[in-house]
């Protein structure tokens, strides 16, 4: 199974930081962002990861290279003007999905998570399957709900908040494009089928979104030595 690190954003929230930098390579505890998740992917065993970038794209390729130092296979889905989510992933199935295994990892790349991806099985009946964490102060809305059985619901009494890391299958993308959008309604669509699961994750998760919530995070790294 491989992997994809969503990676194309402009970081506007993040600005001055990523006027010159792509936020992917902002550091936390001594190393960037994105270099955590290729750590991580690393040793919960996935061996291919492709990354899609658009903003300062070509200094993430120089910086990462091929990922042989990381014990990984490095493709990337150059986009030149930014696609959204969702048109991003279909651009890159050639890429993640073949050779008998149409599921793959997809993870934003400005996250911070100590979530065991080795947790992430396909699920019996459905397209995607969901990591969803406790709602954190600046999102105490959340997004979605987990059922008793595992579902993940568009609405009910304690909704808890998408961490960004999910386990998804082709079909979920059937019909579109590159054009398609966020990944948001395609999601929903397919939650409204009753097609997507969820894992609760009760570890440590940050939406590393503004450059406080990057200092706060480089500060936690920092003291633990990560």
């Amino acid at each position: 199974m491989k992997a994809m690190i969503l990676a194309a954003g402009k970081g506007e929230r993040m600005r001055p930081l990523t006027l010159t930098t792509p936020k992917p390579l902002l550091q936390a505890g001594g190393k960037p962002l994105i270099v955590h998740h290729l750590e991580r992917l690393r040793g919960a065993g996935f061996r291919q990861v492709v990354i899609n970038h658009a903003w300062l794209g070509e200094q993430i390729e120089h910086a990462l290279g091929t990922g042989e130092r990381f014990g990984l296979s490095l493709e990337y889905s150059a986009e030149g003007s930014p696609l959204e989510t969702a048109g991003g992933i279909v651009r890159a199935l050639p890429m993640l999905t073949g050779g008998g295994n149409d599921w793959f990892v997809v993870i934003n790349g400005d996250i911070w998570c100590d979530f065991a991806l080795e947790r992430l099985q396909p699920p019996e009946h459905g397209d995607a399957l969901l990591v969803l964490t406790d709602n954190p102060a600046h999102h105490p809305a959340g997004d979605f709900c987990l059922s008793d059985e595992g579902y993940v619901l568009e609405e009910g009494t304690d909704k808890l908040t998408f961490t960004g890391i999910s386990l998804l299958h082709r079909r979920l993308f059937d019909g579109l494009d590159d054009q398609a959008g966020k990944l948001a309604p395609v999601l929903r669509d397919a939650i409204a089928r009753q097609r997507v699961a969820g894992l609760h994750h009760g570890g440590t998760w940050v939406d590393v979104g503004t450059p406080a919530r990057l200092r706060e995070l480089d500060h936690r790294l920092s003291g633990m030595g990560v």
